[in-house]
């Protein structure tokens, strides 16, 4: 039969039995998350790059290749690449709200 621990190596015990508990409750799910914002970041700032220069691509585009935008009707190119650009952060707003499946409490 083992002989009987003192109160002193019970509470040690208990001690790093919490410290360990709240290691692996707290520590690493927070470095999982670091790793899934990362990764979040990283993609926003890509797609982010991308939607700008192909936004500006269609504005140079609308400039440069119609006749149909000169002189007063210059500010035009901008406008129609501006409601584009809200056009498709609205759809990525939209995208974002809706539910899949179950319905949101």
């Amino acid at each position: 039969m083992p002989a009987p621990k003192s109160p002193g190596q019970i509470l040690q015990e208990l001690w790093q039995l919490l410290q360990d508990y709240a290691k692996q409750e707290t520590v690493d799910p927070l470095r999982n998350l670091g790793r899934y914002l990362g990764y979040g970041i990283g993609g926003a700032v890509l797609i982010g790059t991308g939607v700008f220069f192909l936004a500006l691509s269609a504005l140079r585009a609308l400039q440069t290749e119609t006749d149909l935008f000169a002189d007063t009707w210059s500010f035009l190119p901008y406008v129609i690449v501006a409601l584009g650009l809200a056009a498709v952060a609205g759809l990525s707003v939209w995208a974002i709200g809706r539910t899949t499946g179950e319905e949101r409490p």
